[in-house]
């Protein structure tokens, strides 16, 4: 059965991962990241949680947990910054793979990226390339998600907000269901019965003939009559 490990990125104290005005980056990211989670156990699809609320879990830490539970997949989830920490118009989402062994993330960090810029109506700054160590050490294929810019002001509101959370949450979570294989299932068992009549006869003799050559060939058989019009 599919293990996703999902992983929320950062920590409450980690230093410099805040808005201008902030937010934590990890308020966000652990919020998504739970509804993610809750929405695939939901399917029954078995997941994997990387991070803490605890304690902000080195990156060494997460891969690890990851590749020793055998994950299917690696998704990281983000909001993202630009410049020295003052607001500023950068926005949109935008996903990253690994620099040289992303193409077997590629698939899946399409579906999300594109599901995801369709349902937020965010700006749509690309699935890009990235060395950063979620994607390089993560035997898994990986994928690392931004969405959105807390050093934006209009970004930043909705990063803030519980629907947008939930949002990004469910869809991450819809994007990946649909993705993956569809369990099979057997068709329904038929508990019907079927006649299969071998022949009908004027004389008793000859049907009797017949039941006994059926029977003589392995088959059931009897004989029944048919009514008087």
């Amino acid at each position: 059965m599919t293990l996703i490990a999902i992983d929320a990125g950062h920590g409450y104290e980690t230093p410099g991962k805040r808005s201008p005005d902030g937010m934590k980056e990890y308020e966000f990211n652990r919020a998504v990241a739970n509804e993610c989670i809750h929405q695939l156990e939901k399917a029954s699809v078995r997941t994997l949680q990387t991070y803490s609320d605890h304690r902000d879990v080195p990156l060494s830490e997460r891969t690890a947990k990851a590749n020793n539970g055998k994950a299917d997949y690696f998704i990281s989830i983000h909001a993202n910054a630009f410049g020295n920490g003052q607001w500023n118009d950068v926005h949109g989402i935008e996903t990253f793979i690994h620099t040289v062994k992303g193409q077997s993330a590629y698939p899946l960090a399409s579906k999300i990226h594109s599901d995801l810029i369709v349902k937020t109506g965010r700006k749509n700054r690309g699935l890009k390339k990235a060395d950063f160590h979620v994607l390089r050490e993560s035997h898994m294929p990986a994928l690392l998600l931004e969405c959105g810019f807390m050093t934006n002001r209009e970004e930043k509101a909705l990063l803030a907000s519980t629907a947008y959370r939930t949002l990004c949450g469910k869809q991450i979570a819809a994007s990946i269901l649909s993705f993956l294989p569809k369990p099979h299932t057997s068709p329904a068992k038929d508990s019907s019965l079927y006649r299969v009549q071998a022949g009908v006869f004027s004389s008793r003799e000859r049907a009797e003939q017949q039941v006994k050559k059926l029977k003589k060939a392995g088959f059931e058989a009897a004989i029944g009559t048919i009514p008087s019009q």
